[in-house]
């Protein structure tokens, strides 16, 4: 029996068949950077197509933390991308400890776009560990050798998903020819005195780690599993301590929509993360996680129909953080909705 909220799920995917591009300013920026990006709202970078990104793509998710899943939309694998920034960093904190990990990159929102030169002029840390240049030093901390820390986090990620995540060696090998400006990240943290590794070896896994493919429900018990505290409602394994589970949220709530991060809070209100394939996660914890994809991306790099879903999911669930209603049963709140819209 198909339940009330997979039915929902369907009707909210019928819904958004397209992103509408937008008309963007003339004075944004055309170069989204190395990791993607759009020219303008509503179009799919031409990196997410290396991997089979179409327009007509959709997918939602939702996993709750007792390992139920609901689906909806199209299952196409795709990039992970900037998503598994807020991994790396809780694999680094249980490897070193959240004190030794803010010491050297920050917890504090940028403001600034994903590839900024994001480094405190005074510390010389960066902002916080989802923009690239934090995710790159978060990296640098997973292991010793470019081999150690992508098997470290590949393991990680594999971990949260419950299977085993295949790379996609042409997006990887496509981002890698155009590595410059994350390069030119990793080496300002060097002169500035901020990391010791090798900048190319760094950056090398980190962009392989990127480009690690995901469906939708992937991403979904990926995110119940930092809802979780740390531990995946499928497998019953614990990916992360429950401080590092919490630390990633915490920071995924401040900072994980780029330079978006406020609208997100204000219209979504649940900790989220952003990856430029098009796929978003987002969790309320001690609940679920929910994730969408659709690869049309707006000036931010977030993808459009899946903040648009997320807006309308949080709104009809009353899912904001801050409502001050608690949440109540997704199959019975899914029921009522469907009762109201037949009526």
């Amino acid at each position: 029996m198909t339940s009330a909220l997979k039915t929902y799920l369907d009707h909210l995917a019928e819904g958004l068949p397209q992103a509408e591009p937008m008309i963007a300013p003339e004075d944004a920026p055309l170069d989204r950077g190395i990791t993607g990006g759009a020219e303008s709202d509503g179009e799919i970078p031409a990196l997410s197509r290396l991997s089979g990104a179409r327009e007509d793509h959709l997918g939602i998710a939702v996993c709750g933390t007792d390992g139920t899943v609901a689906a909806a939309g199209t299952d196409h694998a795709f990039p992970l991308q900037s998503i598994s920034k807020a991994f790396a960093y809780g694999a680094a904190i249980d490897l070193h400890g959240l004190e030794y990990v803010v010491e050297h990159v920050d917890e504090e929102p940028s403001g600034e776009e994903f590839n900024a030169l994001s480094l405190d002029a005074r510390t010389k840390k960066p902002k916080n560990p989802l923009v690239n240049i934090g995710a790159i030093r978060t990296h640098a901390m997973l292991g010793t050798s470019r081999e150690e820390r992508v098997e470290r986090l590949r393991k990680i990620l594999d971990g949260a998903a419950g299977r085993e995540l295949p790379l996609h060696r042409e997006t990887f090998e496509e981002e890698m020819t155009s590595s410059d400006r994350n390069l030119a990240l990793a080496y300002m943290l060097r002169a500035a005195a901020a990391m010791e590794d090798d900048a190319a070896e760094v950056v090398g896994g980190y962009t392989e780690c990127c480009a690690v493919l995901t469906a939708v429900e992937d991403l979904a018990v990926m995110a119940a599993t930092l809802a979780q505290g740390g531990c995946n409602p499928l497998t019953g394994r614990r990916i992360f301590s429950r401080e590092a589970a919490r630390q990633v949220l915490s920071v995924m709530l401040t900072c994980g929509m780029y330079d978006n991060a406020g609208d997100w809070v204000s219209d979504v209100g649940m900790p989220a993360k952003s990856g430029v394939g098009g796929g978003i996660i987002a969790a309320l914890p001690g609940r679920f996680g929910i994730a969408t994809y659709a690869p049309q991306l707006d000036l931010h790099g977030n993808s459009v129909r899946g903040t648009a879903m997320f807006e309308r999911i949080s709104e009809d669930f009353a899912l904001h953080l801050l409502d001050g209603v608690p949440p109540g049963d997704l199959e019975e709140r899914a029921r009522e909705l469907l009762e109201e819209r037949a009526g």
